[in-house]
């Protein structure tokens, strides 16, 4: 039997006893219905007051048989609780260790600070395309359901850098500042900049003033729910049906479609060719929406003659066979 069904067993039967004990007083003594609980009462807690009126030879039998009632009853209820609480501590205390192992051998995973509504949309979205993800949230009932979802959770500060080390951001691919206010975030990035200088940062800021400031402390980039939404709102209403694409592209609806990015290693056989000469798009039926070299800026719908050399990543557009494709061409 569950735990909490048992608890609940307990608290049945202890009405009964006291209900019990109660109403045979009352019917046998023919005492005040108040008389007959408060002598069920000092009865159950063997406090041993005494009897507080005299009590006939029926009535010292059917007392007789309360105490033995009352003292299973109360033992048993003393025993159940004993167990929830000691299955409640080993239970904190087995998740806390079970959760310092997940957070022990994790690597390449992303830390999402704030486990709120933006949060937890990014965790799925991370979860869906199998990424690793670690929680930094100070709201224990938002860590529960983290840790609900089997995700470790540290309950605490993200701007700490106990907490942030805890997360293991030296091994960490991105961090995502997602509490509920500009100020927090603010030091959340300040905090895990100073970590490392390499790391991918993104923040959400509600006020547009802090989106520069956020800029500054180290964020690599900043969005705004709110700029999110009314640029979306005035997408659909100029361009409803290139919104259409997308959402059902990858949105909820999901075609056997993804925009990604392959970088091209240093041994890759596209290394010193041209996109023309590569052939990419005949090789991996792929289309190619730009290119970031490994030095210069993000370059849109590159020509073919653009070269490619080693560090360069390629943004595309196509299925994840066709991305497996070229990923495979990039590494060959």
């Amino acid at each position: 039997m569950a735990i909490r069904h048992r608890l609940y067993l307990c608290l049945a039967l202890l009405l009964l006893v006291v209900a019990i004990g109660s109403m045979g007083f009352r019917y046998i003594e023919g005492w005040t219905w108040f008389d007959a609980f408060y002598m069920t009462l000092t009865t159950m807690t063997t406090i041993g007051y005494g009897e507080i009126h005299p009590l006939s030879h029926t009535g010292r039998i059917f007392n007789s048989s309360l105490i033995v009632l009352a003292v299973f009853s109360v033992g048993f209820t003393i025993a159940t609780l004993s167990q929830a609480l000691l299955q409640f501590e080993f239970g904190k205390a087995f998740g806390r260790k079970r959760m310092e192992r997940e957070l022990a051998k994790v690597t390449g995973h992303y830390i999402i600070c704030g486990a709120g509504r933006v949060g937890r949309t990014v965790a799925r979205e991370l979860r869906a395309r199998g990424q690793s993800i670690v929680f930094i949230e100070k709201n224990p009932d938002r860590a529960e359901w983290a840790a609900k979802e089997g995700i470790p959770a540290i309950v605490g500060s993200a701007s700490s850098e106990e907490n942030l080390k805890r997360a293991h951001i030296e091994a960490a691919k991105g961090l995502v500042a997602a509490v509920g206010t500009d100020a927090e975030n603010l030091y959340i990035v300040l905090t895990a900049r100073g970590f490392r200088s390499d790391l991918k940062i993104i923040a959400r800021a509600s006020e547009e003033e802090a989106i520069s400031k956020l800029l500054r402390a180290g964020a690599s980039q900043v969005l705004s729910p709110y700029y999110f939404i009314g640029s979306r709102i005035a997408q659909l209403l100029l361009h409803p049906n290139v919104l259409d694409f997308i959402d059902a592209a990858f949105g909820t609806d999901r075609l056997d479609v993804e925009i990604s990015e392959v970088r091209i290693e240093a041994n890759s056989s596209l290394v010193g060719k041209t996109l023309g000469d590569a052939a990419i798009r005949q090789r991996a039926d792929i289309i190619i929406l730009g290119m970031k070299p490994a030095e210069g800026a993000l370059l849109f719908n590159p020509s073919p003659e653009t070269p490619i050399r080693s560090g360069d990543t390629l943004i595309v557009i196509g299925g994840d066979t066709q991305i497996k494709k070229l990923e495979a061409l990039a590494a060959a």
